[in-house]
């Protein structure tokens, strides 16, 4: 049978995940290696994230049937005119922190957007969920909508006025602002047809997310981490940017996580989700679903809890920076010198175990080789796989917490043994 299998190219790669992308990465020469995969920025470059992987042969889907009758989606053909007054009222929530920070579109791609507009060319559809209040949280095209906003009425997105630059066609209308253009043409893109996909409240949330997970009509679909940020409006929304903006966590990270796709953002959320939510009570699932619902928790949570998780993130990064160095958040191999790229589910399982130690205990941390006791731990198969691929499932998630945790009592005792305490 392995004969068989060798000989129709089906032979397993036995090495480990972490194996394979060093012997790619030094065959390469370098770390970003194609043959490892990262996340990429708004504008196609790579991370210093590591991308995370479904099970082998395991295709991501919908966990759960939908009821066709719960998808309610309303098409609606509107003119631009109409999109600004909605603006004008507070009728629609761009979440301007959505932007993708390096991903925002250059004046050029803006302008080329307007004359799109001016030339009578379909531009994509919108795609909105529509709010308790009627107000629509734009989730796909704030981009060309604040693109068409900032050219015709600026001040409704607190931006400078679009001059028009870099047209292909309309060449004469270089330098051009709304006001120069013609009582004609202004009316011509006041008017423009666009069309907008509105999910009606009512459709429940985790529809929501399956729908705007599969929308990809700028280029890259939206991170989940947009999407929760797009429907989940509230405090969690500033919560998680300020956290992520935090010195402690540039540092402990090494000033290397792009946050234009906000995965940032995701990192500090999964750290409160896991907070919130012991490791182990955590239920096999949709792990998205898992962290929409921190959110929604992190709206809930009072001055009190929320000082105490923000006291703890920082606290975590703090200790992660002093115990790993370089190599905190990422997998690692004794005497390795390249660093790994950040690694999701290590994050959570170190900073969230770093949090619920004691001061004492940190600072045992701090003064022993846990870097070499982790290395030691990359050697399990199990645990790796638990922080590579897979790993919102149940199983995984309690491995991870449970080993990192293990390796940390081991260190203390061991050091308090060796120093006679």
């Amino acid at each position: 049978m392995a004969a068989l299998e060798e000989s129709q190219g089906r032979t397993r790669d036995q090495r480990s995940v972490f194996e394979r992308y060093q012997d790619a990465a030094a065959d390469a020469g370098e770390l970003e290696s194609s043959l490892f995969s990262v996340e990429v920025t708004a504008d196609g470059r790579p991370t210093d994230i590591e991308r995370e992987e479904a099970e082998d042969g395991v295709i991501e889907d919908i966990t759960s049937p939908f009821d066709p009758e719960h998808i309610d989606i309303d098409t609606r053909t509107t003119t631009v005119d109409l999109l600004l007054s909605r603006l004008r009222n507070e009728m629609i929530d761009l979440a301007p922190d959505f932007q993708r920070k390096a991903g925002i579109w250059t004046d050029g791609k803006q302008s080329r957007l307007i004359e799109s507009l001016l030339l009578r060319i379909p531009i994509p559809s919108f795609y909105a969920a529509e709010n308790k209040d009627g107000s629509w949280a734009i989730v796909d095209g704030i981009q060309r909508l604040t693109s068409i906003a900032r050219f015709v009425e600026p001040q409704r997105v607190g931006a400078d006025p679009l001059k028009l630059t870099g047209l292909e066609y309309l060449r004469n209308f270089d330098e051009a602002g709304f006001a120069d253009l013609s009582g004609k043409l202004q009316i011509r893109l006041r008017e423009t047809e666009v069309v907008v996909h509105v999910i009606r409240r009512g459709t429940p949330e985790p529809v929501m997310f399956n729908v705007f997970a599969r929308i990809n009509t700028g280029g890259e679909p939206l991170t989940r981490q947009e999407i929760r940020h797009a429907l989940i409006p509230g405090r969690a929304r500033t919560l998680l940017a300020e956290l992520a903006e935090t010195k402690e966590f540039r540092q402990a990270t090494g000033y290397s996580v792009v946050g234009d796709r906000m995965a940032d953002r995701e990192m500090v959320l999964r750290f409160l989700a896991f907070r919130m939510t012991s490791p182990h009570a955590y239920k096999p699932g949709d792990f998205d679903a898992f962290l929409a619902e921190a959110m929604h928790q992190v709206n809930r949570l009072d001055s009190a809890d929320e000082d105490r998780l923000r006291t703890e993130f920082v606290t975590a990064m703090l200790a992660a920076k002093e115990i790993f160095g370089p190599h905190a958040f990422r997998k690692y191999r004794r005497n390795q010198q390249r660093k790994s790229p950040i690694n999701k589910a290590l994050f959570e399982a170190v900073a969230v175990n770093l949090a619920s130690l004691d001061g004492d205990d940190r600072a045992v941390l701090r003064e022993s080789d846990v870097l070499g006791a982790f290395a030691e731990l990359m050697e399990d198969v199990e645990f790796e796989r638990a922080i590579s691929v897979g790993t919102g499932d149940a199983r995984k998630v309690r491995k991870r917490f449970d080993a990192v945790k293990d390796l940390f009592e081991n260190v203390v005792n061991e050091a308090r043994r060796d120093s006679g305490q």
